[in-house]
């Protein structure tokens, strides 16, 4: 799952710097500092970078997932903060939604 998760978030990463004017190199994608005093997002982007995956969530694994939740916002270390935290949250919360890869329910 982790490493699914991961290939979302470097989808949505890709997705992002086609439009933007400095591209976020994702050499090292699991350190990229995402949000906050070193991150690579202000407000706006996060919230469309967090939209992306959602989306790609929902997409792959037939369930609705909402990243920027009161259960995020209220952590002591932000899942934005990087992008190894993110996967971390990701994961947690499709757990909690009893998320299966969608191509995984459609197999008999």
């Amino acid at each position: 799952m982790y490493e699914k998760i991961l290939e979302i978030l470097r989808s949505a990463l890709e997705e992002l710097n086609v439009a933007a004017v400095d591209g976020v190199t994702n050499d090292d994608l699991l350190e990229i500092s995402l949000y906050g005093d070193a991150g690579v997002f202000d407000s706006m982007y996060l919230v469309s970078f967090l939209t992306l995956v959602e989306d790609a969530l929902a997409d792959e694994y037939d369930v609705e997932v909402v990243l920027a939740s009161e259960r995020a916002l209220s952590r002591m270390v932000s899942p934005f903060s990087s992008v190894r935290r993110l996967v971390d949250f990701v994961a947690e919360e499709l757990g909690v939604a009893g998320a299966a890869p969608a191509s995984a329910a459609t197999t008999p």
